[in-house]
């Protein structure tokens, strides 16, 4: 995706965890027509009209906390020194994946979330 496609720190993707991938197509196919991109047994991406939404992935256990809400950065560097200024706490430091680059972290209050820039 082009960076036009994404815009600074707002939300951008959505991962839902998932212990049976084929029944939890299955699901949000048939309550919300959704469509997906397999990547495999387990992972399958969220279609959207000009990319992706989101994802499920595969996991032993949903644990509570819900999704993992992913806000794109145009300046990944910058964005960990914000969110260490602001009181938020890297619980994963930034990491390679074949879209680029991302990090976690958590607000004050434990909610984790990330941010992925390209690279």
């Amino acid at each position: 995706m082009a960076e036009k496609d994404h815009i600074h720190h707002t939300i951008d993707y959505i991962e839902f965890s998932v212990t049976d991938m084929a029944k939890s197509k299955r699901f949000y196919e048939a309550a919300f027509d959704w469509r997906f991109n397999d990547y495999g047994p387990t992972y399958a991406g969220i279609q959207k009209p000009s990319g992706e939404a989101g994802g499920l992935r595969l996991e032993p256990k949903v644990s509570m906390g819900g999704p993992l809400v992913i806000l794109y950065s145009n300046d990944l560097e910058t964005s960990i020194s914000k969110v260490r200024t602001a009181g938020g706490r890297i619980t994963k430091d930034p990491f390679d994946f074949p879209g680029g680059r991302r990090f976690h972290f958590a607000d004050p209050s434990g909610n984790e979330l990330a941010v992925w820039s390209d690279r």
